[in-house]
């Protein structure tokens, strides 16, 4: 589903909700999940284990010119059910786009992945021209929810 500044993909993954949480959860494990190809590799980060929590993640675009860090602020923690940040230039305040991950237990053995881009708090006029959003497409989400299904199973 996507509108005017949200981008929701779903897709169901043959693994227990806790098995999914384990890899999202691990930054280490975010550049093997990204569909968008922007993710390169996590600063040494922990595990993520609540809200409140930041970890700098290496990347790389043309849309920021090349190589840069991004800094990402949790802003939703519920083990095995929600994980959710806003994303940030490094050592910036984030300026209003968030990534929420939604799992749902389809039974022992199954999880509906819910994945969200939503850019609809992004109101600064200079980064609104600079970063055409979307700057990541429904069907790059989409590839990180099979990307995840990959990284789940391995």
């Amino acid at each position: 589903m996507t509108d005017q500044k949200r981008i929701t993909v779903q897709r169901t993954i043959d693994a227990p909700t806790q098995a999914v949480f384990d890899v999202l959860s691990n930054p280490e494990r975010h550049p093997e999940l990204d569909g968008s190809g922007f993710v390169v590799s996590d600063e040494k980060t922990d595990r993520i284990t609540a809200t409140g929590q930041v970890f700098r993640m290496n990347m790389s675009g043309p849309h920021m010119g090349g190589d840069y860090q991004t800094d990402n602020t949790v802003t939703g923690y519920d083990a095995n059910h929600l994980l959710a940040w806003q994303t940030a230039p490094a050592d910036t305040p984030p300026p209003g786009w968030e990534w929420t991950w939604e799992l749902a237990a389809q039974g022992s053995e199954s999880t509906e992945v819910t994945l969200t881009y939503d850019w609809g708090n992004v109101t600064d006029p200079a980064l609104l021209e600079k970063v055409k959003f979307p700057l990541v497409s429904q069907s790059e989400l989409e590839d990180s929810l099979g990307r995840l299904a990959a990284a789940v199973s391995s």
